[in-house]
């Protein structure tokens, strides 16, 4: 191998360094589709420059936004074919586990989904993560960025703490397939428990987790005075806790998500989902 380094004129050190940087713009690129695509969905016919200055992309330019969202399908006139339901890019894609299952216990499927809110022009981001069954979100993050260790990992990390001493071997993590579900740090810590990744191709196949998103945004923040990212930080951990204590569910026998799991660990009542 030293020798085809040196026939290339590249050091190993270079080439790997390379291969390092690739891998870190791949996964930028894949984690900045999760939000273009709920953008798109909450304003069908907003151009790619417009949400360049929204987002305030900082590893790519405006030319090469614009021509990512050109490859992945994203412009305006070709709207009705933005979403891709193929990828041939090299990214993860877990099976969908959520088919034909019966959901009748709590930690048996948690679902997830990152969303945006915008504070001042800018954009932000929410992660979220909900049982399935109780309906209460388990974990949570706010972040600036879209990477992995801003989003999803600390809202796993929050549902983890949440649980611990339970043993969550088996339960099912399902998510749409954006990067930050298939980074090898979240993988990492989801194999460290025995939890299994699910994935969706479309967006009602993840449906929980994309009606908390506007539950939390539309039920709660959008009537807060948030004027900054600290701001939204503590609105989103109070709407949070509404939401799980205070907020019934019919669903639930018009319990809140955590009087029905405080009602469950007494073995009193059985609920359908």
């Amino acid at each position: 191998m030293n020798s085809l380094y040196r026939s290339i004129g590249i050091s190993k050190q270079a080439f790997h360094q390379q291969l390092s940087r690739n891998s870190i713009r791949d996964q930028e690129r894949a984690n900045l589709l999760t939000v273009i695509y709920h953008i798109r969905e909450d304003h069908p016919t907003m151009g790619c420059r417009d949400m360049y200055y929204k987002l305030q992309v900082e590893h790519l330019g405006r030319d090469a936004f614009e021509s990512f969202c050109k490859r992945e399908g994203l412009m305006v006139e070709r709207l009705k074919n933005w979403r891709r339901t193929t990828d041939s890019s090299g990214v993860i894609r877990f099976d969908n586990l959520l088919e034909d299952l019966q959901i009748n216990r709590v930690n048996q499927v948690w679902q997830s989904d990152i969303t945006y809110f915008e504070v001042q022009g800018k954009f932000y981001y929410i992660t979220f993560i909900i049982d399935a069954y109780s309906r209460r979100i388990v974990g949570h993050s706010t972040s600036r960025r879209l990477f992995t260790d801003q989003t999803t990992l600390p809202a796993l990390q929050m549902a983890l703490k949440l649980r611990m001493g339970l043993n969550l071997s088996g339960l099912i993590f399902h998510s749409d397939g954006g990067g930050q579900y298939y980074e090898k740090g979240f993988l990492k810590l989801t194999g460290n428990h025995n939890i299994i990744n699910s994935m969706c191709e479309y967006a009602w196949e993840n449906g929980k987790a994309e009606r908390i998103n506007g539950v939390i945004k539309n039920n709660y923040l959008i009537h807060r005075n948030i004027k900054s990212f600290e701001d939204l930080q503590k609105e989103v951990d109070r709407s949070v806790q509404l939401y799980n204590q205070e907020k019934p569910h019919i669903g639930l026998q018009r319990m809140t998500p955590v009087h029905f799991e405080n009602k469950l660990s007494l073995g009193s009542i059985t609920v359908q989902n």
